[in-house]
């Protein structure tokens, strides 16, 4: 055999041990007429001692980094112990080894610190996933696998597969398309999600499905995305909202303590999509720390429950405000005694194309009950006072203040407001805190094309008080200038989204599992009845053999991964991830074809 054991496993208790251990060769140490190695595989690092009888064989042939050796040996207890490693209390006395295979030098060092970068590391991914740092990554990936799994069986759901290769029903994120060779000329599409195949195998009775399965999308890559990304999908019968959400509840909450040793014992908070446009600027807040929005003033249509105050702005005559579409406060705790130079360079910051605000305004709540502001020759220090009670600043306080178009604005101060979360400490890495957003819009009004287009996607079910406000109105917008007084403008999803430490981490929604509800949906959508029975007829004619009600939800695998393993890239928890261009670096995909499969799939290429 190759090896008796593993390289992390040996400790005191097994001295005098006669063992044979395999691996790679980390690092080469020599003093005088003895050698040491540290031999290294996936279970950790075993010191090994050469005395100066096989000194000779190795002067006659020198062991390089990342060799794969194999030695025999006695365990020995080290006189120079190693407190940072496990197996640092011993070592081996090898009496043979034999180099199993030899290595050229690596491109980088496979260590933590390593000193390759990026691009290099992903083009010799089978090293970089030595480390030790990605090998704790994909270690807690299966551990989160394994725990969900687990949950999942306990709570009667069944692991069903659902097909890759599928029909191309474009809404939303483009599809990956496969060519049919025996079918010339027509395509398969890659899904993007099982959606349609859970809800089939609801109508077909297995009332509780999960997959930990792939999905893809042919979109433009942020900085932090995948054409390929697993989802944990889940799918259950005879539910409303309230059983979804305490199902999956639990199953974060069995994750925690699996994974993290973490008993997530408090009451999961819940909030509406407004609320959190409202208090946090975007719909998916991180509520660790407060800095909620002050909004003085915002289009009414935006908020219809809401109300502005811009009395505390109005009539200074000062055209940042007077001009701006939306003007919204936040005020961050304990920084008034910012200097010029600080305070310059947070307006230099929401300056920058990514952010794309013009300037910012500031109002420092002093200590000694006074206030000064970079517009206090507009407001008195009574108004900047009012402001300061409106957005809940304390004597120490900073309030920071941006305006212009309402979209923009609301995202910036967003940003602006995680931006000085990190500055000042208040999202940590290890603290974590869970959210359900509730109450989504169904719809989402598309200007440029004078349409509705679902929010999450085309097999969501309204509220169940809004579905005859669905099912009685035309979805046909008259004039496009006033979409907001159409009855769809208010109609609110069955949807549901958790957040995590302001990522979303899951979402679903109670699904349309009513023929007629689900065309006036696709109806909403643009598409009319032959269009219909192309893309979907599958699933309506389905919905004729006695759907059940459903709903589901469906975990961003990879990017839970990341957040419980305190990174901000969902690449260091992927095996074999794509660059930001959508490339495999490492295998030089994708890539051509020659001319004889374009042939023997009908394709003829027009590449410009």
């Amino acid at each position: 055999m190759y090896r008796t054991h593993t390289c992390g496993e040996l400790r005191l208790a097994d001295v005098n041990k006669e063992v044979t251990l395999a691996g790679w060769v980390q690092t080469v140490r020599k003093f005088g007429s003895i050698t040491f190695v540290d031999l290294r595989d996936r279970y950790g690092i075993t010191q090994l001692l050469f005395n100066e009888n096989l000194n000779a064989q190795l002067d006659e042939n020198p062991l390089g980094r990342e060799f794969v050796l194999q030695a025999k040996g006695k365990v020995n207890e080290r006189s120079s112990k190693n407190a940072n490693i496990p197996t640092g209390e011993i070592e081996i006395l090898v009496s043979e080894f034999s180099v199993l295979n030899k290595a050229v030098t690596p491109p980088f060092t496979i260590q933590d610190d390593t000193d390759g970068g990026d691009d290099l590391r992903m083009k010799y991914r089978f090293l970089d996933l030595r480390r030790n740092t990605v090998k704790k990554n994909l270690e807690l990936r299966y551990s989160v696998n394994r725990s969900a799994r687990n949950y999942l069986h306990e709570n009667n759901f069944m692991d069903i597969e659902t097909p890759f290769l599928i029909k191309s029903t474009p809404e939303g994120a483009r599809d990956f398309v496969v060519p049919s060779r025996m079918n010339a000329g027509q395509f398969y599409a890659l899904p993007q999600s099982p959606q349609t195949f859970k809800q089939l195998l609801m109508v077909s009775g297995y009332d509780r499905y999960y997959q930990i399965v792939k999905c893809f999308r042919d979109e433009d890559l942020r900085a932090d995305r995948q054409p390929e990304f697993t989802q944990i999908d889940c799918e259950m019968s005879f539910v409303q909202q309230e059983d979804i959400l305490n199902m999956f509840e639990g199953l974060i909450k069995r994750i925690f303590k699996d994974v993290k040793g973490i008993d997530y014992t408090e009451t999961v908070e819940r909030m509406s999509w407004e609320d959190a446009m409202w208090q946090y600027g975007n719909d998916k807040p991180d509520i660790r720390f407060g800095m909620k929005l002050c909004n003085l003033k915002f289009p009414a249509h935006t908020f219809p429950t809401k109300e502005s105050i811009s009395s505390l702005i109005d009539g200074a005559n000062f055209q940042v405000f007077d001009g701006a579409e939306t003007v919204i406060a936040i005020a961050v705790p304990g920084c008034s005694e910012y200097t010029r130079k600080q305070t310059d360079e947070l307006t230099e910051w929401v300056k920058r194309p990514q952010i794309g605000m013009k300037g910012l305004v500031f109002i420092k709540c002093n200590a000694d009950g006074t206030y000064k502001s970079s517009a206090d020759k507009f407001y008195s220090e009574e108004k900047l006072k009012a402001i300061a009670e409106a957005a809940d600043a304390k004597a120490g306080d900073l309030i920071l203040i941006l305006a212009g178009a309402e979209e923009r604005t609301r995202k910036a101060t967003s940003d602006l407001r995680m931006y000085m979360g990190d500055k000042l400490g208040l999202r940590k890495a290890d603290d974590f805190k869970l959210l359900w957003v509730l109450d989504f819009p169904l719809f989402e009004y598309a200007e440029e094309e004078n349409r509705w287009v679902a929010r999450h996607h085309p097999f969501t079910s309204p509220k169940p008080d809004h579905i005859e406000v669905m099912i009685n109105n035309n979805p046909v917008i008259e004039n496009a200038a006033e979409y907001l007084k159409h009855p769809y403008a208010n109609i609110k999803a069955n949807a549901y989204d958790m957040v995590l430490n302001g990522n979303e981490i899951g979402g679903g929604s109670i699904r349309i599992f009513q023929r007629e509800l689900q065309e006036k949906m696709f109806e909403a959508l643009g598409m009319d009845a032959t269009e219909q029975q192309h893309k979907f007829g599958f699933l309506l004619g389905a919905f004729e053999y006695g759907a059940p009600p459903h709903g589901g939800l469906a975990f961003g695998f990879d990017r839970l991964c990341a957040i419980l393993g305190g990174s901000e890239s969902i690449r260091d928890f992927i095996a074999f991830p794509k660059n930001n261009s959508g490339r495999d670096v490492m295998l030089d995909a994708p890539s051509t074809i020659d001319d004889k499969q374009l042939v023997e799939l009908s394709i003829k290429l027009d590449v410009k």
